[in-house]
């Protein structure tokens, strides 16, 4: 995902443009793939009626289709449901833990660049960056605007995944999403991982070369992710874990109290605590 300066005004304009996604003549949501070429069509005479260009909906609905793998991921998140140590083994916690140290030491500049910005330390941000996408080696295999195009069509959270639908739709108009870009099951884009909404809202330009690149730059990622977690709530200098001040921007980077604990004992493993 890149930005440049150019590509940042066209993202406030589509931003601008797409001010009221929801209407009383919505496209009907559905369970199963019968329904979603006709959902599809649907969708796009809405959008179009909310001010999305006609040649934009062209280009990002060009390759989508109903994608099976990301309703079994979305219907499927067993390890949400584990215990804390039988998450912390299935998800490699003990390895994410060993690694981030070494992550935390090789790029000390960055980190310490981060914090003096944000006020967001190392540690949780690795424990993020490990868990997510095993510090950027695999960042998903499924098609970005099907992934997400499913999920707003799928009744189970319609409203919220239309937000990140027309989203996606303001990225692929600035130029900043391919419409073939591959990522994670719900759409979920870099090396930590942000719906397109998060990307519009809180993606930063950590490395300074004009352009915001979450899937290419560790540095654009974990700026983009310190960023977030500040828009979250986080102050500089209070603690993470469960019951302390920060713990409630840990908890709205993911819903899962397993995850939220597990990322709050990791980053302090990392961070030497």
């Amino acid at each position: 995902m890149r930005m440049t300066p150019r590509t940042k005004a066209g993202l406030a304009m589509a931003v601008a443009i797409v001010a009221a996604p929801f209407s009383t003549e919505a496209a009907q949501c559905g369970n199963t793939a019968a329904g979603f070429t006709n959902w599809v069509q649907q969708f796009k005479q809405e959008a179009a009626g909310q001010g999305v260009s006609p040649s934009v909906l062209d280009k990002a609905f060009s390759s989508v289709s109903y994608n099976l793998g990301t309703i079994r991921a979305d219907r499927g998140q067993k390890s949400f449901k584990l215990s804390f140590d039988q998450f912390m083994q299935k998800r490699g916690g003990a390895a994410i833990i060993s690694r981030g140290k070494a992550m935390k030491q090789s790029n000390a500049a960055l980190f310490a660049g981060i914090e003096r910005r944000y006020g967001v330390p190392a540690g949780p941000l690795i424990a993020i960056w490990g868990m997510e996408t095993g510090f950027g080696s695999f960042l998903g295999s499924e098609h970005t605007m099907s992934a997400v195009a499913t999920l707003a069509y799928d009744c189970r959270r319609t409203e919220y995944f239309t937000d990140q639908l027309y989203a996606a739709l303001q990225l692929v108009a600035a130029g900043s999403l391919s419409p073939t870009a591959k990522g994670a099951a719900h759409g979920e884009i870099g090396q930590t991982q942000f719906l397109p909404r998060n990307v519009a809202k809180f993606g930063v330009d950590g490395d300074g070369n004009g352009r915001i690149d979450l899937v290419g730059s560790k540095a654009d990622a974990l700026y983009s992710t310190a960023n977030f977690l500040r828009g979250h709530g986080w102050t500089a200098g209070a603690g993470y874990q469960p019951g302390q001040a920060n713990f409630v921007a840990i908890q709205g980077w993911n819903a899962a109290t397993v995850y939220q604990q597990s990322i709050a004992y990791m980053g302090a493993k990392i961070d030497g605590q």
